[in-house]
């Protein structure tokens, strides 16, 4: 019962700071910048992109010969680009030649940033915010030559709990994917259960979780390599949902729950189930002290990547390089050297690539537009309105 007043209490501050949001909720206008020395663009053009989402790309300036593909999707309240160079996607991007691509939420669809992973409509495959995403992926795989077998999706949050339903949604499509502070495929279904899952995981037998997975696409296997982080002191997401999202994996990737590896120090305990050829499958990394964010290990060295800043968070590990180096593409040098067709996009090392205000530009016979829209579409629905409706039927407001 306490675990449901602290639930409800979260639901009305959340309710009036989406209502805050809402008022004052405009895209920005100002273009993004990363630092990094490649090409940096937002495409309009992805699609039918039914879940009204934004595309942003990064592909560096030297990139494999076949580069791979890394999605990443941001937390609520971010912006794409802006959480793809703080968690040192970029920088691991120019370092071992993979292209990113980071679909964006608009505040038309949700207030607060959030991608819409408790909303069936946008987590089911062929329909909505998924379906936006895997449109994303064909453009930019069709563009740039990547290689289809090196495809890889990560998140946090909500981002995180997205890349659950992607990796659930179209698991032919990725090699592996990394869940961070994240929450099982299907533990929430609309708005009341999705914060009653943050605040109190759902348990279910892993038969039942990997069940929801086999059910949401005609796909039989084999499946996506997992990661999964969790910070053991987040008060945002409950960290046995960590747990959860490993009951889930290892059991579709037949494993058994007992991990084939424990690991420990005094930054993290990581648990490792291995696939019957005795290669990785799924990990888990829960990181001491760790609050709701990325994991990163800031400041110089070869293993540290990323900026400090809200749900960025200074742990002593890099999750981004961990993640990669799981996923087998932090190996090699990149050899393709890749130059961007408009000059005035290219940048230097100590100066932040910004896209230029210009219009649309070809692109392998492909129009693409580097300029922002100047008006979100209207929404499909409304937020805080579906609150007030879950709360009245409880008998917790009149």
């Amino acid at each position: 019962m306490a675990r449901l007043g602290n639930t409800v209490a979260r639901l009305l501050r959340q309710q009036s700071d989406w209502g805050k949001r809402f008022s004052n909720g405009l895209e920005q206008a100002v273009p993004p910048s990363v630092r990094g020395t490649g090409l940096l663009e937002e495409v309009q053009d992805s699609g039918t992109n039914p879940g009204n989402l934004r595309m942003f790309r990064y592909i560096p300036r030297i990139v494999q010969p076949k580069p791979p593909l890394v999605v990443a999707l941001h937390g609520c309240t971010q912006q794409a680009a802006a959480y793809a160079d703080g968690a040192g996607w970029v920088e691991l991007a120019d370092r071992y030649g993979f292209c990113l691509l980071m679909p964006e939420q608009r505040r038309a669809n949700n207030p607060n940033l959030c991608f819409n992973w408790f909303v069936p409509g946008d987590t089911t495959r062929g329909s909505g915010e998924v379906q936006s995403i895997r449109q994303m992926i064909a453009r930019t795989v069709a563009d740039w030559g990547i290689d289809q077998a090196r495809v890889f999706i990560t998140g946090l949050s909500a981002g995180g709990a997205m890349t659950s339903a992607m990796l659930a949604t179209y698991p032919e499509v990725f090699a592996g994917g990394a869940i961070i502070a994240g929450l099982p495929y299907q533990s929430a279904t609309n708005v009341p259960s999705a914060f009653q899952v943050m605040a109190d995981a759902r348990i279910m037998p892993a038969a039942g979780w990997a069940n929801l997975v086999r059910s949401a696409s005609p796909h039989e296997g084999p499946w996506p390599k997992v990661s999964i982080w969790q910070g053991a002191a987040d008060q945002t997401v409950d960290p046995q949902n960590s747990g959860e999202i490993a009951k889930q994996w290892t059991q579709l990737h037949g494993t058994g729950q007992k991990p084939d590896a424990v690991e420990k120090n005094g930054i993290y305990t990581r648990r490792v189930w291995n696939d019957a050829a005795g290669e990785p499958a799924v990990e888990e990394y829960v990181v001491a002290g760790l609050g709701h964010g990325t994991p990163l290990a800031t400041g110089n060295g070869q293993e540290h990547f990323g900026t400090a800043a809200p749900f960025l968070l200074e742990a002593g590990l890099s999750s981004s390089h961990r993640i990669v180096k799981f996923w087998d593409i932090a190996q090699g040098e990149p050899t393709r050297v890749y130059e961007p067709a408009a000059p005035a996009i290219r940048s230097t090392s100590d100066q932040p690539l910004r896209i230029p205000q210009v219009g649309a530009q070809k692109e392998n016979g492909r129009s693409v537009e580097r300029t922002r829209r100047a008006s979100a579409p209207p929404a499909r629905y409304d937020i805080a309105a579906i609150i007030n409706r879950a709360l009245k039927s409880a008998g917790l407001i009149k």
